[in-house]
């Protein structure tokens, strides 16, 4: 491997006029949703007073999330992709100024704050949808690990910036200015989209089908194509077994006392190791064996859980696996990623990058569930290991039972060249 292979690629930003929008409109975007993922929980916390409606918080986002991405699946494959990012950007800008103009009211409403939460949830299922499925038509399909790699970019960068310029906005302005900078910087976004050119969905017809006729056919795709199969499995398995976060407070209470700065350094080793994985990442456009690579990054992803375990009170040993868990769970998403999209037909895109999305956004909330209730009945420590060990024995087992996914590569026919091919 050249020295080369390890800074990230750039070549979509260089060569794509439309990537380079739709990177400039992410980054804004998620600069934007990261002041409300301050912002939301502690307006409800000042109203209520209680963490059961803090946490009710996440529940009304999960569902109709969940809601928006399959139906973004259906619409993305029938209409314009950029037309339904801009519709659901532009909508959630009127979101973000009700939910400013009810913080500013002498008495703001609670319901105001969940309702609003509700529709943003399905807003950004629709936009995300679309968003992933126009990716391989603006940079092809040879750039998508190089393409994944800059969004992961932005994504740190707005978990990182985002909530840390909350934090600061609020003492110093108020709830409402941050509602309102979210509603400008959506707004910032949906103009940026705007300079795309359009994107209808190539192939296939399904505009006579019904919305469950249509997330059947996608289920119907997943089901018979192995390797989309074992891709999905993979990604359940990281989900799953890898999430540890929701356990991090009981952790550093119980290892380091109150826990509060080592508390923080817990949630931000993961960004940090996640970001060197990201601007390492060129050597991902560039290997033979892409799924292979896959596999034993997911593997990756349960050693350095199982290490947490082992060396949680051991601070900087703790940091390093907690880096390590978020760089290989970077690389793992890329290389998902480039494979899903590679052998995606783009009829299909919309669909199956819903029902991806959708499990990336659930299995999460399985996989708290799943390491919390395991530290109840075996402590901290032993839930990260038993996670960890499954987690790294699932990615093991996925690979042997698929050798689609074994030998998968991202240098041969896309799933569009097959088509075209065939008699």
């Amino acid at each position: 491997m050249r020295l080369g292979d390890l800074v990230i690629d750039v070549t979509p930003l260089r060569t794509s006029r439309d990537f380079r929008f739709l990177f400039a409109a992410r980054l804004v975007s998620l600069l934007g949703l990261g002041l409300t993922l301050v912002a939301l929980p502690l307006q409800v916390w000042q109203i209520t007073h209680s963490s059961w409606h803090v946490g009710l918080v996440s529940v009304v986002n999960m569902v109709p999330m969940l809601i928006g991405t399959l139906a973004g699946g259906v619409l993305a494959d029938r209409m314009d992709r950029r037309r339904l990012i801009l519709l659901a950007r532009g909508s959630a800008v009127i979101v973000f100024a009700v939910l400013a103009l009810n913080a500013a009211a002498p008495s703001p409403y609670l319901w105001v704050i969940y309702a609003s939460a509700a529709v943003n949830s399905v807003l950004n299922g629709l936009s995300a949808t679309a968003l992933m499925a126009t990716t391989p038509n603006l940079v092809g399909r040879d750039q998508l690990p190089a393409a994944g790699a800059l969004m992961a970019i932005t994504a740190e960068l707005g978990a990182i910036a985002g909530p840390s310029a909350a934090g600061v906005l609020t003492e110093f302005a108020g709830l409402p200015w941050n509602y309102g900078l979210t509603a400008v910087a959506t707004l910032v976004t949906t103009a940026l989209i705007a300079f795309i050119e359009p994107q209808p969905p190539a192939g296939g017809d399904i505009e006579e089908e019904s919305p469950l006729r249509s997330i059947a056919g996608g289920l119907r795709f997943v089901a018979s194509n192995r390797l989309i199969t074992g891709l999905l499995l993979i990604d359940m398995v990281v989900v799953v077994f890898a999430m540890p976060a929701a356990i991090f407070p009981e952790l550093t209470e119980k290892l380091y006392g109150d826990g509060g700065t080592v508390l923080g350094l817990f949630y931000a080793a993961p960004g940090v190791g996640a970001m060197i994985a990201a601007l390492a990442s060129g050597w991902t456009g560039t290997v033979k064996h892409t799924g292979r690579h896959l596999i034993w990054a997911t593997a990756a992803c349960g050693v350095a859980v199982a290490g947490l375990g082992l060396t949680a009170d051991r601070l900087w040993a703790a940091l390093f696996f907690l880096a390590l868990l978020g760089a290989a769970d970077t690389i793992s998403e890329i290389l998902r990623r480039a494979l899903l999209q590679h052998n995606t037909p783009d009829h299909l895109q919309g669909r199956v990058s819903s029902l991806w999305l959708a499990q990336t956004n659930v299995g999460p909330a399985v996989g708290s569930v799943e390491v919390a209730l395991a530290a109840r009945v075996a402590g901290p420590a032993m839930a990260l290991i038993a996670g960890g060990v499954l987690c790294a024995g699932g990615a093991v087992a996925v690979g042997a039972a698929s050798r689609k996914l074994r030998d998968a590569g991202l240098h041969g026919p896309s799933a569009d060249d097959l088509l075209e091919a065939a008699p």
